[in-house]
């Protein structure tokens, strides 16, 4: 029995020497976790990239009051941004996207005028109108 315990310490304070072939079963056994855990077990989402260009696009343009507005996919917002209504926060982060996808503000200074959002049946964001004005 003392030899379990003295097995169970060495492991849990990783005293295994390195070469020995101990340490080469713990560190295969974090490797064999690491990429066999489901993502789904750390909730984990995948970060907006590149391709969040393909989930915005432009619907209308008005030359006379110089504003245009894009639809935005509700899928270009991680889950905790997604808002059902118009905040200081969701403005910032619709500029910060718009700022990145299209290439007709990357460079220059807009302001976020409206944001209407088109809700699911269950109220959940589906995508949303972002009305902006180039300064």
């Amino acid at each position: 029995m003392g030899a379990f315990w003295r097995g169970l310490e060495r492991t849990f304070f990783w005293s295994y020497e390195r070469m020995s072939w101990p340490y080469d079963l713990m560190v295969l056994a974090i490797v064999l976790f690491v990429m066999l855990t489901p993502r789904s077990w750390f909730h984990d989402q995948p970060v907006a990239s590149v391709s969040t260009s393909s989930h915005v696009e432009l619907i209308s343009e008005d030359a006379a009051g110089g504003t245009r507005t894009y639809r935005l996919d509700a899928t270009v917002l991680p889950l905790g941004k997604r808002a059902t209504q118009s905040t200081p926060e969701l403005e910032r982060e619709m500029h910060d996207v718009l700022g990145r996808t299209v290439q007709e503000l990357e460079e220059h200074t807009f302001e976020v005028r409206r944001i209407d959002v088109a809700r699911a049946v269950d109220g959940e964001a589906l995508y949303y109108d972002v009305t902006v004005e180039p300064q």
